[in-house]
């Protein structure tokens, strides 16, 4: 490397050194001085000696950086563990940011440079966030732990090692894009809940309505109807109001759902899912105007982190769905396809989709494809308006007739496309 370079590269050492040293330095900046081992000025210093004996590297070879690097880390760990020795405390965070720093040093002269900053960005982001992350770990629960070690595990265990081919003579069932969607319909349940942790309960029952309708609108539906069965009737539209909006929240999903499988979707789904929508926002519209006076808070309904058990029963059900569509198009066409939609909407609109998508443009026009989707949702629709009138027939009227006028404004939209 030329002259030029390498300063930039031992300017980027320094900046490193200077940017830990920072965060070190503020950390620990009501202190006297000498009472501490490291700040802002030594961790500079350390990053400068990493990129020293780096840039010397390629002259006397990577030996005299190793026994460089072991005895800085013999040195810095003294001088460390005598610190901690006078304060009484335990803590080796100081030391490995100081290793880190040195090792970033040398990589800067030796590596790629935007590595090297963007390790020591992160290591100064983690650094500082040692309080919140603290906080977090005080009030993190053993099922969201659960369920960040499943949804990993699903991702970096289980899904590399199934095979990316179909399996089945039908030419349908594909393990790893089956698995694929299982994971993510799983990532959307887990962000939904880390949503209404981060939010907090202040907007009570309609975040939580919003987060749960991206894993079942149904579950949704049915749980709000039960609290309206057993609330006043001060508080039917404010519930009404979180269901028409868990409905267009899964109306969203569903297309995008769709669309980022198959994107010759976009065009034959968008009309009628945003007219459907349209008719359910000026009826959320209408709900929230008649509950302002009495906007009272609930309790969340979505409480599960990862509903294990759900997921891959709609993993299994996507499965069973997807052989089924691909033999009914195969047959009977368009109309076997539909039939299936027909049936299989009433439980879950999410098998119907995947599948549709999967074969539009392919062994069906996108057209018929959307068709079924839209379908799979008018059944599905109609599910949760049954399940509505739990709540009573005060309460059920007005979200059923919601939701029958969506589904009129969906029909008009595909005729119109």
């Amino acid at each position: 490397m030329d002259t030029t370079e390498l300063f930039e590269r031992l300017g980027l050492a320094l900046a490193i050194g200077l940017l830990i040293g920072l965060e070190r330095g503020w950390r620990e900046r009501d202190q006297r001085s000498g009472s501490r081992t490291a700040g802002i000025r030594t961790f500079t210093l350390i990053g400068a000696l990493g990129g020293i004996w780096g840039a010397m590297t390629p002259a006397l070879g990577p030996i005299p950086l190793a026994a460089a690097a072991v005895g800085f880390a013999l040195t810095f760990a003294f001088f460390e563990w005598r610190e901690l020795q006078a304060k009484g405390e335990f803590s080796v965070t100081s030391t490995i940011a100081g290793f880190i720093v040195f090792a970033l040093g040398a990589y800067a002269v030796l590596g790629d440079q935007v590595v090297a900053a963007a390790l020591g960005i992160a290591t100064m982001a983690l650094l500082a966030a040692r309080t919140p992350m603290h906080r977090f770990l005080k009030t993190l629960t053993w099922p969201e732990l659960r369920s960040a070690i499943l949804l990993l595990g699903m991702t970096f265990v289980v899904l590399p090692f199934l095979p990316n081919r179909t399996l089945d003579p039908w030419d349908a069932f594909n393990p790893y894009q089956l698995w694929l969607i299982t994971v993510v319909l799983a990532a959307i349940s887990f962000a939904g809940y880390a949503a209404v942790r981060i939010l907090g309960e202040r907007w009570g029952l309609l975040v939580s309505s919003v987060a749960g309708s991206f894993v079942s609108s149904t579950t949704v539906t049915i749980t709000n109807a039960r609290l309206a069965a057993q609330s006043k009737s001060e508080r039917f539209p404010f519930l009404a109001l979180t269901i028409c909006v868990a409905w267009m929240t899964s109306l969203s999903r569903m297309t995008a759902l769709a669309i980022g499988i198959n994107s010759v979707l976009f065009a034959p789904l968008l009309p009628p899912v945003v007219a459907a929508i349209g008719v359910l926002g000026l009826a959320a519209l209408y709900f929230y105007w008649r509950s302002a006076p009495n906007h009272t808070g609930a309790e969340p309904s979505f409480k599960n982190p990862l509903d294990l058990k759900f997921v891959l029963g709609l993993g299994a059900l996507i499965a069973v769905i997807a052989v089924a569509a691909k033999i009914a198009s195969d047959s009977l066409g368009q109309a076997g396809l539909l039939a299936v939609a027909g049936v299989s909407g009433f439980a879950d609109v999410d098998p119907v989709t995947v599948s549709s998508a999967r074969l539009a443009g392919t062994t069906i026009a996108p057209a018929q494809a959307a068709q079924a989707i839209l379908l799979a949702a008018g059944a599905n629709l109609v599910t949760k308006m049954s399940a509505v009138w739990i709540g009573g027939s005060r309460f059920a009227a007005p979200v059923t007739a919601a939701g029958i006028l969506a589904m009129l404004a969906a029909v008009a939209g595909l005729f119109l496309y």
